[in-house]
């Protein structure tokens, strides 16, 4: 299908007059906001460990019931700090199937991301992988807790504990979402969240490290203020990674709203999950009811033998309809530079990886997406199932 034009429709004017976007922000009270606004102006406290970054962190602390939760300006720079303070070095195992500043984060510091192959079902990090690519030169492991479903915990944690090294998460994800009965936040050494504007729950921009260890809270608290215990004593290396005042308002605004953002995310899931039934080649990922997920996400694996049509080419078809779908998380870290260069051949060890960057489609859900949307979705797509099956026919007659 190639060389064919996907569609007739993509000639035709897009049935959406606005697009619609994957990521599009919530926004919770707006007069909540303001009210907050306008007294951190009053106050004239903006940044420095404000009030509201102080509330913020009591108030995700009680609710993850996680013992430290320390607010960042975003979750990028949280993992360099928390990578520094927990003393990675050398190698570190980290999925390619992932936002590429899990990798930077490590790179940023010269230690060598060591990509591991992920598991084509959970799409999350393979420990049997794992456990392949340990090397003496082996520090730690950072799992990241894809579409908010947790990794293999038990299997990581495991094999961190018997080898010695570090285990952190990257939860960017997974804000809202449990592990059997537990909150995501208290599992490995740390786990960083993100609270960028693409999250069902934001901060603006934001994002913030959680952990149980006493000592290791303590360090990431001085690293992230350049160092500073008291007003002029530096006794650690540190960076600025403070939140401000607006992000840390925004944030508990959208804290407000979170139980209605995740209401509306889980049934726009359930309304595609209906819509797509009868698409062939369109595999919605599932959630485990078992546990709590924010649903912010609404995967799609396409299989091009079934559908007729490539992930790509359906993409177009989407943008061409104001439907902003997005490709994740093509091509993979390991075919962006400088990984690409540093590692010529890691799609070789990267199978599962390929094929998913390869036929995974994220489409919009949110507050923004109303259910007569997701239905024309559907309608879109199974026209153009319908067009590309009968262009097959056409051409194999021909």
């Amino acid at each position: 299908m190639n060389n064919t034009k996907p569609l007739a429709i993509l000639g035709a004017p897009p049935t959406f007059p606005e697009p619609i976007h994957v990521g599009r922000p919530n926004i919770g009270d707006r007069q909540n906001l303001m009210t907050r606004i306008n007294d951190m102006l009053d106050r004239r406290w903006l940044t420095n460990n404000g009030l509201y970054v102080q509330e913020l962190e009591r108030k995700l602390e009680k609710k993850l019931g996680v013992k430290h939760c320390i607010a960042m300006c975003n979750a990028t720079v949280a993992l360099e700090i928390v990578i520094r303070a927990l003393g990675l070095k050398g190698e570190v195992i980290t999925p390619s199937f992932t936002f590429v500043a899990t990798a930077h984060a490590l790179q940023w510091q010269e230690i060598t991301p060591v990509f591991c192959d992920v598991d084509p079902t959970t799409h999350n990090l393979d420990p049997r992988r794992v456990e392949e690519l340990i090397t003496p030169r082996t520090t730690g492991i950072i799992g990241v807790h894809l579409w908010g479903r947790p990794c293999n915990i038990a299997a990581l944690t495991e094999i961190t504990q018997r080898r010695q090294i570090k285990l952190l998460f990257d939860a960017a994800h997974a804000f809202g979402c449990t592990s059997g009965e537990r909150h995501i936040g208290n599992f490995g050494d740390a786990e960083v969240f993100s609270f960028h504007a693409t999250k069902f729950f934001n901060a603006f921009e934001g994002g913030a490290v959680t952990t149980n260890d006493d000592a290791l809270a303590e360090k990431i608290r001085l690293m992230k203020n350049f160092g500073f215990s008291g007003y002029d004593n530096v006794i650690y290396i540190g960076t600025n990674g403070k939140m401000s005042e607006a992000s840390a308002a925004m944030a508990l605004t959208s804290l407000e709203s979170m139980d209605s953002f995740i209401t509306t995310n889980r049934a726009n899931h359930s309304a595609y999950v209906a819509a797509f039934a009868s698409l062939p080649g369109l595999n919605l990922l599932q959630y485990d009811d078992t546990e709590k997920n924010n649903y912010q996400y609404v995967v799609v694996e396409v299989d091009e033998s079934l559908t007729g049509l490539s992930r790509d080419e359906l993409i177009k078809v989407l943008h061409a309809e104001n439907i902003i779908a997005r490709r994740y998380f093509y091509p993979g870290c390991h075919r962006m530079e400088p990984y690409r260069s540093f590692f010529p051949h890691a799609r070789l060890l990267l199978p599962c990886t390929e094929a998913l960057a390869n036929r995974v489609l994220v489409l919009p859900t949110g507050t923004a997406v109303q259910a007569r949307y997701i239905n024309c979705i559907a309608e879109i797509l199974k026209t153009a199932l319908i067009e590309a099956h009968a262009i097959r026919n056409h051409l194999r007659e021909g």
